[in-house]
């Protein structure tokens, strides 16, 4: 019994280590992918392994000690008579004859061996295991977990300026069309013109004019580039030899024209335009021959009123593609330049009353269009087919201004955070899973993406060098830090205002602001504000936050009634819906004597009209207002996009603002310079004085209001004269 006891013994381990041994194979296959996983598997199996070779000894060892005791019992029983010492002796005898046979049982002895060296496979295993599933240099999950996983070859991006793609190679997939990449960068409050070489580590600047130069369209064969400037005064139309760097002006008009598109055999451009004898934003067609084009004029090709902009030349050469409110809303139109009927013919490709589209960009084979569309608040570049306007658009991803990739296997387009930009290539029908094309420290825009490679002499000459516009500081902020660890007030020089007084760590931005705009806008218009400090006895007007930046003098405020003045108004307001919260840009209206395109631009879309709010329509009244119906004639200039330039931002209306006038808030620019509003308030008063004020127990008197002005006094012009004269 015991030695078949030790042979089921043998055998099942035999058994187990065997069956271990193969589970170790077939783990170790896929340790590569499991990694960690098939270790701690693994380990599982060995202690399993381990646990049954224990509880076999145990029984062994049991076995055998049972046997013993059993056998001293009989030595006891048979030790005393005769006829247990025979008994005895003829179990010697047996013991004898069993003997020889235990010790020399082959099968014992291979089954032992085979033990032995199972254990030793075993243990050689696991010690592969262990080295193969060790991490070689720590690898990590980026910091809080998100976002997609990134290939390892896949470089990442950087948020320096500029930082195009870190290395040549590899390229991302969206981007290996190649070709060269053209876009506008604002920078310093200045428009101009930059190029890439998709997959090369250097942008290079094209333009450095004084003006402001944008909307850059590659020539089908990558040589020339059109683009839009005020160089000359007024905005003109431009073609760039890219090789060479000249330039040649192809208008001469004293309007405006912009945004101009490329026929597919380069002989012609359509473009946006606006003059005195239209006072309307159309699309018009020259030559790119400027001597054609100056003998031949250019050709009017929509009529209906209201704005038609951002034309997009279809590839077959007989169809362009633009922007226009003619039907109510934003949306997208294809106008088929062999149609009898003109531009009354067009074709409303979006048809979304109630979303916006624009900047159309055709796919080179002419099946597609992709655009910028707001939706609920967000930005996203879609594509739709052209012969199916009925049918549902497809998202590429968030930002806005697509360009097709040569091949059309991807898009480039633009995504704004903050003050700055990326341009983004993304592949239709892959949303979430685009590529980082390029990272910028400014504001970019206008993207346009052409097979052609950068000539070597513009690579060679680095670009042109930077004008003095962007590498001048637009305003040095003159702080001074007093006795008290606080700041104190500044007063504003020839500023009407309740108040005329600012921080000491903001007025310097303010008065660089003002003189900007009197440039740009032909007068001081900033030199009447409805607020600007406010002394912690005033109370913040109705629907406005008790945390007021007028408090800390970090706010100002232009007259709020302007909207309701004229005709024409002095300001006009647009509404912009972005994410959850309501905001409004502000333009202002340029002199009369500079009506003529010498300063400001048309506007392009429709402002809100206020004054709806009290027409009796119940609708208009639940929404705060309506759109109006055309945009006023003449120039206006962006005065939100100027104030960012030098720091200063609007506010969201607050979330009565359709029914409480005072929460609309488009009157208001602040200036937080990245701080709250507490911490804002504590630059000037102490932890008790704001306690006091918060809890409106106490009157807090203002900081000391200085008497000297620390800055020069903006001189006014009565008769205004434009900038390039």
């Amino acid at each position: 019994m015991l030695v078949r006891t030790f042979r089921v013994t043998d055998r099942l381990a035999n058994a187990a280590l065997r069956i271990a041994a193969w589970a170790a194979m077939a783990l170790i296959e896929q340790a590569a992918g499991l990694r960690r996983a098939v270790f701690g598997f693994f380990a599982a199996i060995v202690r399993g392994v381990i646990g049954l070779l224990a509880l076999m000894f145990g029984l062994l060892t049991g076995t055998v000690r049972t046997a013993q005791q059993a056998y001293g019992a009989t030595q006891e029983m048979v030790g005393a008579s005769p006829a247990r010492r025979r008994d005895r002796m003829v179990q010697r005898a047996a013991e004898a004859e069993l003997k020889p046979t235990i010790t020399k049982d082959p099968l014992l002895a291979q089954n032992r061996a085979l033990s032995a060296f199972a254990v030793l496979l075993l243990l050689l295993l696991l010690a592969v295991v262990v080295v193969q599933t060790t991490d070689d240099g720590g690898d990590s999950l980026p910091a809080g977990g998100g976002g997609w996983p990134q290939a390892a070859d896949t470089p990442v991006p950087t948020a320096l300026f500029p930082t195009p793609l870190p290395t040549p190679t590899p390229i991302p997939d969206p981007l290996r069309a190649g070709g060269s990449l053209a876009y506008t960068l604002r920078e310093n409050g200045q428009d101009d013109i930059w190029v890439i070489g998709v997959g090369e580590s250097d942008p290079l600047r094209l333009t450095n004019s004084p003006a402001d130069d944008r909307d850059p369209a590659w020539s089908p064969d990558g040589t020339r580039l059109a683009f839009a400037s005020r160089r000359d005064g007024n905005w003109e139309l431009y073609i760039m030899q890219v090789d060479t760097g000249a330039i040649t002006r192809l208008t001469y008009t004293p309007g405006f024209e912009g945004a101009p598109t490329w026929s597919p055999d380069g002989a012609f451009l359509a473009y946006e335009g606006y003059n005195d004898d239209t006072q309307d934003l159309d699309i018009y067609i020259i030559s790119s021959d400027p001597a054609r084009a100056a003998r031949e004029g250019a050709l009017r090709a929509t009529f209906t009123p209201g704005p038609d902009t951002e034309p997009a030349w279809g590839p077959g050469g007989r169809h362009i593609a633009f922007t226009s409110w003619r039907d109510g809303g934003r949306d997208i139109f294809i106008l088929g330049l062999d149609e009898d009927g003109g531009d009354a013919l067009a074709v409303n490709l979006t048809d979304t009353p109630d979303i916006h589209e624009d900047h159309a960009a055709w796919s080179h084979e002419g099946s597609s269009i992709a655009y910028t569309a707001l939706v609920n608040g967000v930005e996203g570049v879609y594509v739709k087919r052209v012969d199916q306007p009925g049918s549902a658009p497809a998202l590429v991803g968030r930002g806005r201004m697509p360009a097709w990739a040569p091949n059309d296997g991807s898009i480039v387009y633009t995504l704004d955070y903050e003050h700055r930009s990326q341009l983004i290539a993304g592949t239709v029908g892959s949303f979430g899973a685009a590529t980082d094309a390029i990272a910028l420290d400014f504001r970019a825009a206008d993207p346009h993406w052409s097979a052609a490679p950068l000539p070597g002499s513009l690579i060679a000459s680095g670009g042109v060098p930077s004008g003095p516009a962007s590498v001048q500081p637009l305003y040095v902020e003159n702080e001074r830090l007093q006795a008290t660890g606080r700041y104190g007030m500044a007063p504003l020089n020839n500023v009407e205002a309740p108040q005329a007084y600012l921080s000491d760590r903001v007025n310097d931005s303010f008065e660089a602001l003002r003189i900007k705009v009197l440039e740009q806008v032909g007068y001081d218009f900033l030199g009447r504000l409805e607020d600007a400090f406010w002394p912690q006895g005033r109370p913040p007007d109705p629907g406005e936050p008790r945390q007021n930046w007028h408090y800390p003098g970090r706010a100002i405020a232009i007259d709020r009634n302007l909207v309701y003045a004229g005709p024409p108004a002095p300001i006009e307001v647009m509404r912009e819906d972005l994410e959850i919260n309501t905001y409004w840009r502000v333009f202002v209206r340029v002199v009369d004597d500079v009506q003529n395109g010498a300063l400001g631009e048309p506007l392009r879309d429709l402002p809100w009209d206020f004054a709806a709010r009290t027409s009796g329509a119940v609708e208009d009244y639940e929404r705060g207002g309506r759109l109006k119906a055309l945009p006023p004639p003449g120039y206006y200039v962006d005065l939100t996009q100027l104030a960012d330039d030098f720091g200063w931002e609007r506010l969201p209306a607050q979330r009565t603002w359709q029914y409480n006038f005072g929460a609309i808030q488009f009157w208001e620019l602040v200036k937080t310079g990245g701080l709250t509003w507490e911490a804002a308030m504590l630059e000037l008063y102490n932890q008790d004085e704001l306690a006091g004020f918060l809890s409106a127990a106490t009157q807090v008197p203002p900081p000391p209001l200085p008497t000297e002005s620390p800055t020069p006094a903006v001189r006014r012009t009565p008769t205004p004269v434009p900038p390039d004269q």
